[in-house]
């Protein structure tokens, strides 16, 4: 990945990086990203010398074809681990024992709070789930992560990149021994969440929004549900008034 994929990224879109230096040169650390991007778990590791491995969704393993198998063996290969999200409880308990396995190796674990990628280059309320429960249950630091200009370089639906230079923002450490053993305090999950969100929002400079990206997706798709039935229904009406003023011969 790093020498192959990496260097070309780095080579022809020529990321700029700050606060590199918050990157343990070893030992455990979660990172805690937005996500405005596919390319996203591209751009962070390809810049670090370290691996920083991701949960990714089944589906990426599972898909038939030849396109699927290629897909498979590239997130493989690059050390992605696969998480079930066909049943809500069970894919986060997959994705927090995944977390926590990768983090007592003592390697680097990434993570999106938000879930999902950004609908609207917004960012949006970070799950408690995940990122606060294997912070507490492993005690490793959490280092907040800024995306920059990702979503530009390649939307969601477009598959050939745009070239120019994405950002990338590392910030300081975050320590939360101090709620060590409660990592089935609920307010405490939230707590910790807000806290590393309201960092990444201060390195992103993006607005925040406080739901949950999901939900924000599926207002977003209502509501152009919403406007496509609307145009429909006017578009219908216009028709039918022609076709009524072309029956009785007046001019509408």
């Amino acid at each position: 990945m790093k020498f192959s994929i990496g260097g070309s990224l780095k080579l022809a879109f020529r990321p700029w990086v700050e606060g590199l230096e918050n990157i343990p040169a070893e030992g455990p650390a979660i990172l805690a990203s937005n996500h405005l991007s596919f390319s996203d778990s591209f751009f962070l590791p390809a810049v670090l010398d370290r691996k920083v491995t991701f949960i990714a969704k089944a589906e990426y393993f599972t898909s038939p074809g030849v396109k699927g198998k290629l897909t498979a063996a590239f997130f493989k290969g690059v050390g992605q681990l696969p998480v079930d999200r066909s049943g809500a409880r069970g894919a986060g308990e997959a994705a927090i024992q995944s977390g926590i396995d990768v983090i007592e190796r003592g390697e680097l674990f990434g993570i999106y709070p938000e879930g999902t990628r950004s609908p609207d280059g917004r960012l949006y309320r970070g799950k408690p789930g995940g990122l606060a429960r294997v912070a507490l249950a492993t005690g490793a630091p959490v280092i907040p992560v800024a995306m920059i200009d990702t979503e530009k370089i390649q939307p969601p639906g477009k598959v050939v990149p745009k070239l120019m230079r994405p950002g990338i923002r590392i910030g300081k450490p975050l320590d939360f021994s101090r709620y060590h053993g409660m990592d089935n305090d609920r307010f405490i999950l939230r707590s910790v969440t807000d806290e590393v969100m309201y960092e990444i929002m201060k390195l992103s400079g993006q607005e925040y929004v406080d739901i949950y990206a999901t939900a924000a997706k599926r207002q977003i798709a209502d509501a152009e549900k919403a406007a496509k039935a609307e145009k429909t229904e006017k578009t219908e009406k216009a028709e039918k008034l022609d076709n009524t003023g072309k029956a009785d011969g007046t001019s509408v």
